[in-house]
Formats: structure tokens, C-alpha cells, sequence
């Protein structure tokens, strides 16, 4: 005799507790990331602006520099250690000789977002101090994320470094990404909306009804229909009343067009034969 035994469930009930563990897990680490940033400035509005950038946390963005001889690599990242330095948040690598030279030119516990419709502005400040340059102020960092809706995170690219003034030296970057676009404005009107609700509430109404009468009460043909003998009722007065104010002629017949009785019309018949008998 075969015997036939069931597949074990224990990798679907797996599967069911991991995935929304993985899930939650994602969005708590996404948020970790951005509180890890410090504001020079605490304002709302600045953290408004980092929860935009939220989808770039824990990843690091290289891009590659060579100009006049000089050979860089830059590396960012929001709200963390980039290149696995501490509390870097843009580095530079001199990838010139033998022993790469990091520099840091920002760090994100001296954060600032500054934020529009489809741009984030965030500047990284507090970074090493020049040599020579910028009166050997301390360097830092702004990377300007632009809206691009195709891609979720673009390549990272040194747009300028601004060393040849006294004071307020930087390091400009750019990169595109999705996450600051703002969300598509709907071309759907107020009514339109109204109109859909009203027609999906009416959609539930009749097939939710419908089913309820069929397979709970049992009806059968038109009684099937929600509330049936309410609608008739009220198709009947309905009609009653545009019967009422929209006919203003008078509905009583005149005496003219009054139908007889039949018993006077035999009786008239009757009388009218008598001259006809023989006497």
C-alpha cells in the first residue's frame, strides 16, 4: 500500500515571518541611517529634507577625478561612514603614489539640507583643514542631488573644487535620483474623483447585494435585486410625483366624453323597440 503524505508547510510559514520581518527591518535601518546625521543648524525643515534623500542611506557613491597630473577619488555617503572612515561623510583618496592619502572633506555631524521641488542641496562641513590654501580653513562639501525619475540612484560626479579664494572653499558634486521627485500631480478633478467613488460604492452596493439575496435568502429573478421592493416603492412614487407637477391639464373627463353605463344603454334599447310590438 502507497502512502501519500502531505509536503511539510514549515518553509511557507518561514517564508510568511520573514518577509515582513525583512521588510520592517529595511525601513527601520533606512531610518537609523538618517538619524545618524547631525545638524549644524536643528531645524524641522532640514530634517524634512534629509527623509527625502532616506532611500541613499547605507551605500557608497565613488567617482574617479583626473585633472593637470592630479589623480582623486572621492567617495560619499549619506549619513555614514564613507570609505569606512568615522564620521566622514565625503573623503578624498590621493591615488598617486604608493601609500593613498585620505583626506576627509566633510562629515555629516555637521550636516545641512536645503531642499526644492525636484532638488536636495546637502553640505557637509567641519572637514580637514587646507595646507596652504583658503586661509587653511576647514574643507567641506556640497552635493547637489538633482530629480531624475529614471534611475533610483545615479553615478556620483565632481562638478568643481573652489580653492583659489581667502575663505569659503568647497567641493561641488552632483548625482541624480529619484527619491527627491516630487510625487506626479494628479489629473483627475474633485468631481472626477467624487464621480469614481460614487460609482465604486454603487458597484459594491448591487454585487454585494445581489449575492446576499441569492445566497442567503434564496431569491430568485428580480427579487434577486438589494432592496427590491424599496426601489419599486420608490420608482412608483417617483413617477406619481413628475406625474403630479408635470401635468397641468385638468385629468378629470368631461361630461361630454363620459362613458354611459351599460344598464341605460339597454334600458334606452328597450324603450326604443316598444313601437315595434304589434298592438
Amino acid at each position: 500500500m502507497e502512502v501519500y503524505s502531505c509536503p511539510s508547510r514549515r518553509p511557507f510559514l518561514v517564508w510568511t515571518l520573514l518577509v515582513p520581518l525583512v521588510l520592517c527591518g529595511s525601513v527601520v535601518f533606512a531610518a537609523d541611517g538618517i538619524s545618524s546625521c547631525k545638524l549644524l543648524y536643528d531645524s524641522k525643515s532640514d530634517w524634512t529634507v534629509l527623509n527625502r534623500l532616506a532611500p541613499l542611506t547605507n551605500k557608497n557613491f565613488t567617482v574617479e577625478s583626473v585633472d593637470e597630473g592630479e589623480s582623486y577619488t572621492y567617495i560619499f555617503q549619506l549619513c555614514g561612514d564613507a570609505g569606512g572612515v568615522p564620521g566622514a561623510g565625503v573623503i578624498q583618496v590621493d591615488s598617486k603614489g604608493t601609500e593613498k592619502k585620505t583626506t576627509v572633506i566633510g562629515t555629516y555631524n555637521a550636516t545641512q539640507a536645503i531642499g526644492g521641488g525636484d532638488w536636495v542641496m546637502l553640505i557637509y562641513r567641519n572637514g580637514d583643514t587646507y595646507n596652504v590654501h583658503c586661509s587653511k580653513e576647514k574643507r567641506k562639501a556640497f552635493i547637489m542631488i538633482s530629480c531624475n525619475r529614471k534611475v533610483d540612484m545615479g553615478q556620483l560626479e565632481v562638478l568643481r573644487e573652489e580653492r583659489e579664494r581667502e575663505q569659503d572653499c568647497f567641493y561641488l558634486f552632483k548625482m541624480d535620483s529619484s527619491a527627491v521627485c516630487p510625487d506626479p500631480p494628479s489629473n483627475l478633478s474633485t468631481g472626477s474623483i467624487l464621480l469614481i467613488i460614487g460609482v465604486c460604492l454603487l458597484a459594491v452596493y448591487l454585487i454585494g447585494g445581489f449575492l446576499y439575496q441569492r445566497l442567503i435568502v434564496g431569491a430568485k429573478g428580480m427579487e434577486q435585486f438589494p432592496n427590491y421592493a424599496f426601489w419599486v416603492e420608490f420608482g412608483n412614487l417617483t413617477a406619481d410625483g413628475c406625474d403630479f407637477v408635470c401635468r397641468s391639464q385638468n385629468r378629470e373627463d368631461s361630461p361630454a366624453y363620459r362613458a354611459v353605463a351599460p344598464e341605460s344603454l339597454e334600458e334606452e334599447q328597450e324603450e326604443r323597440d316598444d313601437h315595434l310590438l304589434p298592438m
